[in-house]
């Protein structure tokens, strides 16, 4: 794969193929990845949902080799940030709720919303976020959260491998991303994206008696198939 190849080049895999085929690649080649096709992939990571469509993600794409290696020594030195051409990094913003005009703008112009649709949410999202309290922060990680899993089966039907990481010191990240002075801002996943310098077999998952229920735990889901 070279830089010059592109998604309008690829023919992409459906969704269900993506999911089977992913692996979490740990080594990945040099290969830069094509500017549009990069661009394709950020655009299919914020088609995501989030609560209320804030969009409260703050996603960074390290490209720089510096930057790439200090975001490395904040994950304890995992090679996998060195060697992808780029990490998305998917930080929450806590308090990205309170500016919303963007959004209701957005909105009202694609027709998405009414005039009483707005009115509703800018009534209801101040009282949702206030009585959240201590869980406003995780809140708005699974909303970053949710933007990443796009990403991964994003890149993957493109060809592209993806390495969700949740081992990292979170005020060490912060500071390589210009953030260390933003105490609202919280970060939700690492995610190395290049080819992969590596096959990963399936390790396999647990029977799904093992840990999927049917209305309670306890109830076990049966295959049927």
């Amino acid at each position: 794969m070279t830089a010059i190849q592109t998604e309008r080049q690829i023919q992409p895999l459906d969704v269900p193929t993506a999911i089977v085929q992913r692996r979490s690649i740990k080594h990945f080649k040099s290969d830069p990845i094509a500017p549009d096709l990069l661009q394709r992939l950020v655009k299919l990571t914020v088609a995501a949902p989030s609560s209320f469509n804030l969009q409260d993600w703050r996603i960074i794409l390290v490209q720089d080799q510096d930057q790439k290696q200090a975001l490395s020594e904040a994950a304890w030195g995992q090679p996998q940030i060195v060697q992808a051409p780029v990490t998305f990094v998917f930080a929450a913003d806590t308090e990205g709720w309170r500016d919303r005009t963007a959004i209701y703008e957005t909105a009202l112009a694609k027709g998405a919303w009414t005039e009483q649709t707005v009115a509703y949410f800018d009534q209801a999202i101040p009282s949702f976020q206030e009585a959240l309290g201590e869980k406003r922060r995780e809140y708005a990680v699974k909303d970053a959260t949710i933007a990443a899993t796009h990403l991964m089966l994003a890149a993957q039907s493109f060809g592209l491998s993806t390495c969700p990481m949740n081992g990292w010191i979170e005020d060490k990240v912060k500071a390589v991303i210009g953030a260390a002075d933003q105490p609202n801002l919280a970060i939700a996943l690492l995610v190395p994206v290049g080819y992969a310098a590596e096959p990963r077999q399936d390790a396999g998952r647990l029977p799904l008696s093992a840990n999927v229920f049917v209305d309670r735990l306890g109830q076990t889901y049966t295959e049927s198939l």
